[in-house]
């Protein structure tokens, strides 16, 4: 025997169903983003969120799956746009954090605004034994954005 749902049911379903659903990439640029995905905007914060699952909780790096280099006395980090663009737009195995590069899928992509790469690459600059003095400030982030094309 078939059992026929009641029509109001059927109603509350559909709408428990269509919430979970995942973000087409028009909400997502519809949406506010104040605090981009992860929520905080502290460099040492989005450290600890994003990048001491590879490179180490005191900068070390790691290997082992990939390579993941290390920050603490890292002379790359002298250049603050080389690290911009490799925050935007990745390098090797690490991923893109742009809203525009940052890898979808099955999951949401995880991108950055430009006030937390700022606040991320200036952490990263000042701490593990780097003493970078000079700045990057969202402006910059956001014109080696439009450099590299997005």
């Amino acid at each position: 025997m078939k059992t026929r749902w009641p029509r109001r049911w059927c109603v509350v379903l559909l709408a428990v169903a269509t919430s979970f659903a995942a973000p087409s990439l028009a909400d997502e640029a519809a949406a506010p983003d104040p605090a981009g995905m992860l929520g905080v905007t502290r460099g040492e914060d989005i450290y600890a969120q994003l990048c001491q699952g590879c490179h180490m909780p005191g900068g070390v790096g790691a290997a082992g799956a990939g390579q993941y280099p290390a920050f603490a006395g890292n002379p790359n980090l002298a250049s603050a746009p080389y690290v911009v663009v490799t925050i935007l737009g990745g390098r090797r195995n690490m991923p893109a954090f742009d809203r525009a590069k940052a890898p979808g899928g099955f999951f949401p992509s995880t991108w950055l605004t430009d006030e937390q790469v700022a606040n991320v690459v200036n952490y990263l600059r000042t701490q593990f034994g780097n003493r970078y003095p000079d700045t990057v400030t969202a402006s910059d982030v956001r014109a080696l954005r439009s450099a590299e094309g997005n």
